[in-house]
């Protein structure tokens, strides 16, 4: 086990946990009235027991009415709703984990008519959840200052109820990624335009966020080149824009990169081997989180005409441990894995791997 890089004690200058092991967020659709309840409470609370160091949970929304996309998410404002995440907080804590919230806008993957906000459309840079196609509402300024404010209300609340940091979620096309995108962001005021200016939206929240919590609460953010619109989208393409893209994200007050793949173990750009994280915490020299189908043998993109995730076999973690040897970057994030093995950290750590199960459809159908 002390050979085991996944299971080093990690420390940076916010934050501190047992091990390396991150849980991915993962949008589980179990959450009535929007409250995380006692289902989620003991789901969270097992991987905790199961050696997990620190838990992102899935999306919940910011206090916007156009944040949520889809049915029974839970959110991050409203008395209930943050007493239903104080109770996880509390579970985690009691089981020896950290915990984080993924504080989440859609932005244009809303449909008006999903409730509880029922007709309110999805709120977008330029009217666009896919690139060409206007049929989404285009934020006014006073839009974006609103969902500036709703992200710092978040963290502030995030900080209040005991969460141990906050992730912004800026990946998979999501509002703050519509912005970066030039596809979707086709504003001629101060928030569009070049790429300097079309990351001015994720820089003020991550700003305000700052502020809202102060100068030693964890901030991560989350990003990625591909969205679900475009699994093949890039938003930088050699290892020069990618500086240019992330030194003012990481000058704003980003403590931890999450980098987002569907496959962790390719490359990010031609000549090396090194993998999107990798890059990420050799050009920040901030720590990076690594994710992407981790011990298991198939991304989790859905086949055409399915809704979920893929189902996948277990895989070697050799590579990984590999690179994680190579300090090719810090943390790593578990995902499908963690579904239907809520003890997975602790069977990788004990030399009991041939006890993992395999992700399959089934492990969907309830919070277990």
């Amino acid at each position: 086990m002390s050979a085991n890089p996944l299971f080093k004690p990690f420390s940076s200058a916010n934050l501190e946990l047992k091990n390396r092991t991150v849980m991915a967020p993962m949008t589980r659709n179990f959450s009535p009235d929007n409250v995380a309840g006692q289902n989620s409470v003991d789901y969270y609370r097992r991987r905790a027991e199961g050696g997990v160091g620190l838990i992102i949970t899935e999306g919940t929304c910011v206090n916007h009415i156009a944040a949520s996309g889809y049915p029974d998410v839970p959110y991050i404002h409203g008395e209930a709703r943050l007493a239903g995440w104080k109770k996880v907080v509390d579970a985690v804590h009691a089981a020896g984990g950290k915990i984080a919230p993924q504080l989440w806008h859609v932005g244009g993957a809303r449909k008006a008519g999903v409730m509880p906000e029922g007709d309110v459309p999805g709120f977008t840079p330029s009217g666009m959840f896919v690139a060409g196609k206007k049929n989404r509402y285009e934020m006014s300024a006073q839009d974006i200052q609103d969902v500036i404010q709703a992200f710092a209300q978040g963290a502030a609340d995030a900080k209040a109820v005991g969460f141990d940091a906050i992730e912004l979620h800026g990946a998979h096309g999501y509002l703050i990624d519509q912005f970066f995108w030039e596809g979707t962001n086709q504003r001629e005021d101060e928030y569009g335009g070049s790429a300097e200016n079309r990351s001015r939206f994720a820089i003020d929240i991550i700003k305000a966020c700052r502020e809202a919590v102060g100068p030693d609460f964890p901030i991560i953010f989350r990003w990625s080149q591909w969205k679900q619109q475009d699994y093949t989208a890039r938003l930088v393409h050699t290892p020069e824009e990618l500086e240019a893209f992330l030194t003012p994200l990481s000058e704003a007050g980003v403590d931890i990169f999450h980098c987002s793949q569907r496959r962790f173990w390719e490359p990010e750009f031609e000549g090396s081997d090194l993998n999107l994280a990798g890059w990420v915490q050799k050009i920040t020299g901030k720590p990076a989180i690594t994710v992407g189908s981790v011990g298991l043998n198939a991304d989790f993109m859905p086949k055409p005409g399915e809704a979920t995730f893929r189902e996948a076999e277990t895989a070697s973690l050799e590579q990984l441990l590999n690179r994680m040897d190579n300090n090719e970057f810090d943390l790593v994030a578990i995902g499908r894995a963690l579904i239907a093995n809520p003890d997975w950290v602790n069977k990788v750590a004990t030399d009991r791997a041939e006890e993992l199960k395999a992700f399959k459809k089934e492990d969907l159908l309830e919070l277990a």
